[in-house]
Order: C-alpha cells, then sequence, then structure tokens
C-alpha cells in the first residue's frame, strides 16, 4: 500500500488529534469545535473508505469476500459497516498480534478430492495450489467444524475459563509460497456462532475473513458416535452445511483416492498437519503467514461415513464424495503472524 494511502486511511484520526491539540492552544467554542471535528472526521473517513476499497477490491473468498451478519436488526447494519471497513482495518493493522488459545473437541474432517482446475479459482493472490497425484492433477477442499474450549488470549491464565466455547467451521485449500517453498492451508471461508471473535478475528488477522452463522446444530452420541451437525447462514454469509456421520472402520479408498495416496494412513498424514494459515495480499505486496501449534496424533484419528450436504460446497466440488474422520480432542495455540515480502509475482488465478 503506497504512503499516501497510509496516510489517507489514518487521516480521520490526525483530524481528531489536531482538534484536540487546538482546543488546548486556542480555546475555540466547545460546540463550534465538536461539530467541525465531527464533520471533518466523517468526511474523511468517506473519502479514505473508498480510496481503500479501491486498492483492497471486494473478492469472491478470503478475507475481502461479502460479509454480512445474519441479524436483521440495526446494530448488525452497523456491525456489517465495521467488519467490512479497510479504514478500521487498516487502523488495527500496526497492534501486536497476542497469543490465543482454545481447548478444542470434536474436529469433523469433510475431506473433497477434486481435480485441481476446479480448486484455482479460489487461490489467493502470491500463493499457489498444492497438487497431488499424478501430474499434479488432483487437489484436496476440506471443511472443519469443532467446538472450541474457552477461545481466549493465553495471557488470561486461569481467567481463560470465563471464556466462552464458540462453534467453528473453516473450510480451506492447500497452498504454497512459490519463492519461498513454504506450505500452508488458505481460508476460502470460515465461519463461527458467536459475532465478538468473528469481528476480532476479521479485523485483527489478514487471513480469517471469519462470518458469523445464523444457526448452528453440532451433537455427538456419546453411545454411537453418531455426529450430526446443521450450520445455517440464515441471512447473513457464512457458509451453510449440514451431515450425519456415524464412526466405521478404516476406509478403502477408490481408485481417484489411491492415485494420490497410498492408504488412509498416507491421506492423513497429507491432510492433518496444519501449521500455519496463508493468505496474500496484492495491496501489501506480501504474503501472511499466520503461524500455530495443533498438535494431533494421527493414530486418534476416528474415520466417519454418512451424510453430508451443502450448496456452498457443490459449488466448489461438484458431485465429488468425500472422505471424514474425526479427532476428539486437541489444544490450539495461535503464536505469531508473519510477512513475506513478494517483489513480483504472476497471477495464476487470470
Amino acid at each position: 500500500m503506497r504512503l499516501t494511502d497510509r496516510v489517507l486511511a489514518f487521516s480521520p484520526v490526525l483530524a481528531v488529534a489536531g482538534a484536540i491539540g487546538l482546543s488546548l492552544v486556542s480555546h475555540p467554542p466547545p460546540l463550534v469545535l465538536v461539530l467541525v471535528t465531527a464533520l471533518l472526521f466523517v468526511a474523511l473517513f468517506v473519502v479514505a473508505e473508498r480510496r481503500l476499497r479501491e486498492v483492497m477490491p471486494t473478492e469472491k473468498h478470503g478475507r475481502m469476500a461479502r460479509w454480512r451478519h445474519p441479524s436483521r436488526n440495526p446494530l448488525a447494519r452497523i456491525i456489517d459497516g465495521v467488519a467490512s471497513s479497510r479504514v478500521i482495518s487498516a487502523w488495527l493493522e500496526p497492534l501486536p498480534i497476542v497469543t490465543m488459545v482454545s481447548d478444542i473437541e470434536d474436529v469433523v474432517y469433510v475431506n473433497y478430492l477434486v481435480p485441481a482446475e476446479r480448486l484455482v479459482p479460489y487461490l489467493p493472490w502470491g500463493l499457489e495450489l498444492s497438487c497431488v497425484g499424478p501430474d499434479g492433477k488432483y487437489a484436496l477442499f476440506s471443511f472443519l467444524t469443532y467446538r472450541h474450549g474457552n477461545f481466549g488470549f493465553r495471557l488470561l491464565g486461569p481467567l481463560r475459563k470465563l471464556m466462552p466455547s464458540p462453534l467453528q467451521t473453516n473450510w480451506r485449500i492447500h497452498v504454497k509460497d512459490p519463492r519461498t517453498q513454504v506450505e500452508g492451508i488458505y481460508f476460502v471461508s470460515n465461519a463461527i456462532d458467536a459475532t465478538a471473535p468473528a469481528l476480532g478475528a476479521r479485523l485483527f488477522t489478514e487471513g480469517m475473513p471469519m462470518h458469523v452463522f445464523g444457526r448452528t446444530t453440532f451433537v455427538r452420541d456419546p453411545t454411537t458416535g453418531r455426529v450430526v451437525f446443521e450450520l445455517s447462514a440464515g441471512d447473513g454469509s457464512a457458509p451453510d452445511a449440514k451431515g450425519s456421520l456415524m464412526p466405521c472402520d478404516t476406509p478403502v479408498l477408490d481408485d481417484q483416492w489411491r492415485a494420490c495416496f497410498d492408504s488412509f494412513q498416507g491421506f492423513l498424514e497429507y491432510a492433518v498437519p496444519q501449521n500455519r494459515a496463508m493468505s496474500g495480499q496484492a495491496w501489501h505486496r506480501r504474503v501472511t503467514r499466520h503461524e500455530i501449534d495443533l498438535p494431533i496424533d494421527l493414530s486418534k484419528c476416528e474415520p466417519l461415513t454418512g451424510m453430508v450436504e451443502s450448496s456452498v460446497v457443490e459449488a466448489i466440488v461438484g458431485n465429488a464424495k468425500p472422505v471424514c474422520f474425526r479427532v476428539a480432542r486437541l489444544h490450539f495455540t495461535f503464536s505469531e503472524e508473519l510477512h513475506d515480502a513478494v517483489d513480483d509475482v504472476e497471477d495464476v488465478r487470470s
């Protein structure tokens, strides 16, 4: 982003600071000062927002995708504006990332193997698709849904027990940086059933679209192991899905899957490790890496079978059939956000 655009983004704040300084020196009538400052703040904010939306345009996926809260009340429309504001995002961007932790339970992975060209339109700027199989013919699309356990700042210590445990889903593809060969996953979309963490993730991090669900259901029967879930967008912009899955024996992969993975274990070795989320920002000429610690014992992955339905998934993968599994519990840590400068890049999405 150009220096002039950065200055423009902060111009409303600078206007307020200037007004405060003026009041200390010349003591103008308070009402006049407040009115003039407010008008100047709003005018500069509107100009800056319009300019930054040219620099950071709306996209079909990722953090710059259209965002709408599912509620119909007036406050929700204000939240829409905050969540989509490029100016507010620019204000918060310089702030340091604070380590977040969660004791996650019942992570259900739903995975689709599709021809790689189906996922190319969902690539972020600056990154390439990680492909598998003969001649890199295929690529993996997954969505995983789980219940947080006291999701909050690590610095809270024992007070983190007071934090909520929302339901979250991450819709992702595997990507790599062609310059550094660093691999990770990219969030095509993700969503949560609580507004506050959705806003926090969206505004404070580069790679989290984080929409809000209208309604969610996620229940696991402790006797049979059946997992039933429903993720509903309502009137919002979150992805939708529903399913009913049962534990099963280790699946025998069909011909397409066997062309990419020698066994179910080999598939897990590729799909499960996720040390970082990655995204690209053309306006900053950089790739962002969210480094996370998510240790998962592959022997604890429980195969699942059953029904999964989603209009969003169908639009992405067509009629591909999923391979599913569950991880009972794990400890999640999001520790840092790192950036890799990009001097020149060919946009493979075009």
